[in-house]
């Protein structure tokens, strides 16, 4: 066995070698890939429990390669006969009982394992696999010491049901504990080690889907304690009292939240694939913490559509260039629809398309669609219940590898150097958990409070600067230094703030940039979020009013023409290389603003659009009126003299079939 594993990792030093030689996104100014061997989008594999064979696993992973995949993530889920009932009445599927699947985490499981990993090594496909069975990560092995914990009911514990293990129910880990996730880690760890010696992997987490709202609040125990030494009061009576109604104190519960969950999971997460030998792909969305500070943490920070806006990805590539994370990666195409998946095999190209431009044009530079089935060879029938299905004999087989070609190449240009930053925009934070709960019309399941941001968006004056996040962590970072904000990739002309709320702390640190030079567009003046007042707040406030570089007046604050200038901007994002050569992608004009769900057939499009627009780049206007023909974004690359070339990232798909929006169903 070990000379067959160092067969395939001599294999595959010389496919990436060669894949890095004749990838088409790739040219003499890009940077080497830091992750994977291509820019092609990957995809999920569900591996239901059942027994997996090493031919079909060949035969997908083939079919894969033959349809222009970059990798898969293999995520381990239940046995098909788990969800009979609704199979049977949404689909007209039906599954026998099967109990054929190896054992989770066993010889036989391992083995199976670590053979599609050399597998996918031995032709070029990344193979990553997903930390533990299912989400959130819950385990067998976990003890009633180490579940997840609310205050007030010592009975509560959250279970994961749809498992490899199931009929077998796992038990949800305490995030608060890292002893619980070293609990959890470890015996995958041994499952997994074969499997990672090969070409580096990445280990993925996905979204917070631990129960927290007014009614389930975290806890763990010495909560209160330490609280009580961090502010100096009690929380306990608010606590039986309920947050709701003390905003204040529910800022200040956060705060501590936030460091228990980020010192309790997200760092050993984080250090146990570092052990491991693998990266750390992480959706940190949801999580009660602040997330750009969380994201910063691993090494390739993950976002997620259609089951979330585009608008929220800007989140997640804001804090990668801050962080100087060059890949900001995507779950793509989650339940486009609606939830579970409606027109389920009936997807249109032309709508992925939309989606995945409206990703592209919020940073995101890698997909990882969502996903593909595991099918046994002579089989297309099997499919998971909320995705978009990307498998033999789905409606989008025919139009993958030319739009799978589509997506290696603006992925590609978009990881070229660096993203181009102007002004930085104050995150609301405070405000959001300051407010609390969403209204009852954005809430659903896993969507509960103002403080996941999922909604935020940059104010339209700042529309053409290219504008990125920032928040009290990136500041405290962050140096001025000859003009200029810098901190990580990013470098910026000027701060902008529109929070009603911001920590102390963060005032002072913007007090001090400002008074080194930084311009600042304050808005309006923000109050404390915490109980535990500041006298000198307001001192502080005054302080930065004061100072000649600050204004409520954006054009005096930042003194220079925006990247992008029109009427009616596209979505857009920028990269530029260390040569001053910028890329500048231009997404079709259908997807702006997009939301959840879109319906079938919503990015029809029978006309072209244009758009009149001025663009300074260099300390050079390039004014040009720019056609984007029926379903197509532009990609231009502008050189440092400013010459203006449109790159050649055409997809034509079908005329999509647009649907009633009444024929579509929601589910929550």
């Amino acid at each position: 066995m070990k000379l067959i594993n160092y067969v395939f990792l001599l294999a595959t030093i010389l496919l990436i070698a060669t894949s890095g030689c004749n990838n088409s996104s790739t040219s003499s100014d890009s940077e080497v890939l830091p992750f994977y061997p291509t820019t092609k989008p990957c995809t999920r594999w569900w591996w239901f429990a059942t027994e997996i064979k090493k031919p079909d696993v060949k035969h997908q992973l083939d079919w894969a390669k033959a349809n222009n995949f970059g990798g898969v993530e293999i995520a381990w889920v239940y046995p098909l006969y788990r969800y009979q009932g609704m199979y049977e009445r949404k689909y007209n599927r039906f599954y026998p009982k099967d109990t054929t699947a190896q054992k989770w985490l066993s010889s036989e499981w391992s083995e199976v394992v670590e053979y599609t990993k050399s597998y996918s090594d031995s032709i070029g496909l990344a193979c990553d696999f997903t930390f533990g069975s299912a989400w959130p990560v819950a385990g067998s092995n976990i003890g009633k010491e180490h579940t997840t914990m609310v205050y007030g009911d010592t009975s509560f514990r959250q279970t994961l049901t749809f498992a490899w293990t199931w009929p077998d129910t796992q038990l949800v880990i305490n995030h608060l504990d890292s002893e619980a996730f070293e609990l959890f880690a470890d015996p995958i760890a041994v499952a997994l080690q074969d499997a990672l010696k090969g070409s580096k992997s990445a280990l993925f987490t996905d979204s917070w889907e631990i129960k927290l709202n007014s009614k389930y609040k975290i806890w763990t125990p010495g909560f209160e304690k330490k609280f009580k030494e961090r502010f100096n009061y009690d929380i306990i009576p608010y606590m039986n009292d309920g947050l709701d109604s003390f905003p204040a104190v529910r800022y200040d519960y956060m705060l501590l939240l936030d460091e228990y969950v980020t010192e309790g999971f997200y760092k050993p997460y984080v250090e146990k694939c570092k052990e491991m030998g693998a990266w750390s792909r992480v959706q940190c969305l949801a999580s009660p913490t602040d997330v750009m500070t969380t994201y910063s943490l691993v090494d390739i920070p993950e976002t997620e559509s259609m089951l979330n806006n585009p608008n929220y990805s800007r989140i997640v590539s804001s804090s990668a260039c801050l962080a100087s994370k060059k890949m900001v990666s995507s779950e793509t195409f989650t339940c486009m629809y609606g939830f579970p998946s409606t027109y389920l095999r009936k997807e249109q190209t032309a709508d992925l398309k939309m989606a995945a431009d409206a990703m592209f044009a919020q940073g995101v530079n890698q997909h990882f669609y969502h996903g593909m089935p595991y099918n046994p060879i002579g089989s297309d029938s099997i499919e998971f219940f909320a995705t978009t299905y990307f498998g033999p004999g789905g409606s989008l087989e025919p139009e993958l590898p030319a739009f799978n070609s589509y997506m290696e190449k603006v992925s590609g240009i978009l990881q070229k150097g660096k993203t181009y930053s102007d002004v930085a925009m104050y995150i609301p934070y405070e405000d959001g958990v300051m407010q609390g709960a969403y209204p009852k019309e954005r809430q659903r399941v896993w969507v509960w409070g103002e403080y996941e941001l999922r909604y935020i968006y940059p104010p339209k004056e700042l529309e053409g600067y290219h504008p990125l996040w920032i928040n009290r962590h990136f500041l405290n970072l962050a140096k001025y230094k000859n003009g200029k904000l810098k901190v990580g990739d990013a470098q910026f002309s000027s701060l902008y703030i529109d929070v009603k709320y911001m920590d102390i702390r963060a005032l002072k640190r913007v007090l001090e940039l400002a008074k080194e030079g930084l311009p600042v567009c304050l808005k309006s003046s923000p109050q404390q979020p915490s109980r535990v007042k500041d006298i000198g707040y307001e001192k502080l406030l005054q302080e930065l009013n004061a100072l000649e570089n600050v204004s409520n007046d954006l054009q005096k604050v930042v003194q220079h023409s925006p990247l992008i200038k029109g009427d009616v901007l596209p979505e857009y994002w920028c990269r530029v290389t260390a040569d001053g050569t910028h890329y500048l992608f231009l997404a079709q004009g259908l997807s702006k603003d997009l939301k959840y769900p879109l319906y079938s057939g919503q990015s029809f499009m029978d006309q072209s659009e244009f758009k009149d627009l001025t663009l300074t780049i260099n300390g050079k206007t390039i004014q040009q009126n720019f056609e984007f023909k029926p379903y197509q974004s532009l990609m231009l690359k502008i050189s440092p003299d400013g010459s203006v070339e449109q790159m050649d990232i055409t997809f034509v798909p079908k005329d999509p079939i647009i649907r009633p929006r009444e024929e579509q169903r929601m589910h929550f």
